[in-house]
């Protein structure tokens, strides 16, 4: 049987950047991670270990601080365009690039006087984004976050499911509902006020998680995804992963106390992992995007 080279890609993962502007006394600080990965003309490398076509992953880590220092870091977005489109644009042996960002938050810790430079690191979720961009033109952008953790202490139920001989979950009209939400949405176009637009997602995500009395979990993520297609017209698919942090009341009879929905134990796991897509049916075709 003959064999072959599969699709293959490379690139540089995980380089920490950090960023610090300096206003006077006023300091702003950017954290990101960036992982790229370039796929083209690449055969050569691997069947004859000619390295002709390959830009280094160590020249890929140089350039994500070479453009943070020329270039700032503004929207995570448009920081990964602007390297993406620089790999292909830039070398004729590269086809395709990929460019993954993810953005760490510091909260600036308020003191009196001028000098404004003390951070701490905002334990809330994990910004993201990921962008394509080919030789074709073709750019695709999604953002994300990750790790926003969420509950409602009430208004959530889970009842009416199937039984067999292994069952011995209890149903239960007021449950705690728990998650730790990764979500990632596509654009229609690459002309976004990026910053506004994760704002306003955000917002609705958590607005939807809290107006949402919940049958289910897999309801809760389609009432999420739902509410930001139904405002955010910048976005046209929205995909989850949400884990159920499961929360269990503690049996406090052998001690003679009752436990009317007060002390609950919290397990780690194992646990219910949810997936979904939520999508506009008209929806442009996902091309690389998801990759």
């Amino acid at each position: 049987m003959p064999v072959i080279l599969g699709p293959n890609r490379y690139g540089k993962a995980e380089t920490r950047v950090v960023r610090v502007v300096r206003d006077g006394g006023v300091h702003h600080i950017k954290d990101i991670n960036v992982s790229s990965a370039l796929s083209g003309d690449m055969a050569d490398v691997h069947l004859t270990g000619s390295n002709a076509a390959v830009l280094p992953t160590d020249t890929q880590k140089n350039t994500a601080f070479a453009f943070a220092r020329k270039h700032g870091v503004d929207q995570i977005e448009d920081f990964a365009l602007l390297l993406a489109r620089h790999y292909v644009d830039s070398q004729p042996t590269i086809g395709h690039a990929r460019v993954e960002i993810e953005e760490y938050a510091w909260r600036r810790i308020p003191v009196s006087g001028e000098h404004r430079h003390s951070f701490v690191r905002d334990g809330q979720e994990v910004r993201t984004c990921v962008v394509h961009h080919d030789r074709d033109g073709r750019t695709t952008v999604v953002s994300g976050l990750k790790d926003l953790v969420v509950l409602n202490s009430t208004g959530s139920e889970f009842h009416g499911y199937i039984e067999d001989a292994y069952t011995t979950l209890k149903p239960t009209t007021d449950r705690i509902l728990a998650t730790a939400v990764s979500a990632r949405w596509r654009h229609t176009g690459e002309a976004s006020s990026f910053g506004t637009s994760y704002d306003e997602v955000r917002r609705c995500l958590l607005e939807a998680f809290a107006d949402t009395h919940s049958l289910s979990l897999q309801q809760t993520l389609y009432a999420m995804g739902r509410r930001v297609l139904d405002t955010r017209e910048e976005v046209c698919e929205i995909r989850f992963a949400m884990p159920n942090k499961h929360h269990f009341l503690v049996d406090l009879a052998p001690f003679g106390l009752d436990n009317d929905n007060e002390v609950y134990y919290a397990a780690d796991r194992p646990y219910g992992l949810i997936e979904g897509a939520v999508l506009r049916d008209d929806a442009p075709e996902a091309a690389f995007a998801w990759e």
